[in-house]
């Protein structure tokens, strides 16, 4: 590569990483569309959960986690990337140009874009190994960076309140017969290159303390016993989609340090997608002052990783390349 040329190949082996982001249910929402030396990045709403995601926030955060995967991809490979959000007013589902320049890379960028293929989606119960406040500390100041408020939730009333809110959205949702053909068509699967896969949930998710979503059953097995997960929330100033796509993008990187300290992580959205639920949890975790996008639980894995979940071949995902 020279100042005034990124390899074609470079970009492309930048985009399977960035295709490895966590999306609401594997939906991989998100098309690329590479012209020289700009990659774009494309909401793709036929990859949308209309029921499960109403507002389109999960989509957005999808989309947002991707833009991350793909700026710590790119500076791996000796690739700048100038970040242009919400590029153009009149076409609303472009989320994002990056205008691309070589550069050398780090030592820090190469070990962050490892941590790509490393991190999970882990719904089990995390062992009741206290997290070091030192590691939060790092994990919270990942999401200030991107311009995220990450929130510790209070132990007693905030976990309760997380708790209330989790139950109250679910009876929501799964009082529509649409809600549940949805989940199932996206979970509980054998084969296929997106959704969730069975080996990836869990056999009980009343298991999951009242905060892991009810899925068809899945494979992972648990015994009794309390999660020992911290959880954080993110909030931003408004909730508007540029504020969503920065809060996908501080997810993925505290996701990738998360996972670089050693540490399990899963998002929750579900009590974010029913506007009754997420109103009384911007007012009880975040006073009203901030806008809640999404919950990630924290904590020591009980064991080995769980598999990773499948993703669509890159093509499928590229509208043009220009070579």
């Amino acid at each position: 590569m020279t100042d005034h040329d990124v390899d074609a190949m470079t970009v492309r082996s930048a985009l399977v990483l960035a295709s490895r982001a966590p999306s609401v249910h594997n939906s991989q929402p998100w098309k690329w569309r590479y012209d020289h030396r700009t990659v774009h990045l494309v909401a793709d709403l036929r990859r949308w959960l209309p029921v499960t995601d109403t507002p389109g926030r999960d989509l957005v955060i999808s989309c947002g986690a991707a833009l991350h995967h793909l700026r710590v991809a790119l500076a791996a490979a000796g690739v700048a990337a100038s970040v242009q959000r919400m590029p153009d007013p009149d076409n609303p589902d472009v989320l994002a140009t990056l205008s691309l320049s070589a550069r050398p890379a780090s030592d820090a960028e190469l070990r962050a874009a490892t941590m790509i293929t490393r991190r999970r989606t882990d719904r089990r119960r995390y062992t009741d190994w206290p997290v070091p406040i030192a590691f939060l500390d790092e994990i919270v100041a990942r999401a200030a960076a991107e311009g995220v408020v990450a929130r510790p939730v209070d132990e007693a009333g905030g976990r309760a309140a997380l708790i209330d809110a989790m139950q109250a959205a679910a009876e929501r949702q799964q009082a529509l017969d649409q809600y549940t053909t949805e989940t199932t068509v996206w979970t509980g699967r054998l084969t296929g290159d997106d959704g969730i896969p069975a080996a990836n949930l869990l056999v009980d998710a009343s298991t999951g303390d009242g905060l892991a979503r009810t899925f068809p059953a899945g494979t992972i097995t648990q015994e009794p016993g309390h999660d020992g997960a911290v959880l954080l929330v993110l909030g931003t100033a408004s909730d508007d989609p540029l504020s969503q796509l920065r809060a996908g993008e501080a997810l993925s990187s505290m996701l990738l340090h998360a996972t670089d300290l050693g540490l399990a992580t899963c998002p929750l959205t579900q009590p974010l997608e029913v506007g009754s639920t997420y109103r009384a949890l911007r007012d009880e975790l975040l006073g009203a002052r901030l806008a809640p996008q999404v919950i990630l639980r924290v904590g020591w894995a009980p064991q080995g990783p769980v598999p990773p979940t499948p993703r669509r071949p890159l093509e499928d995902m590229i509208e043009r390349i220009r070579r």
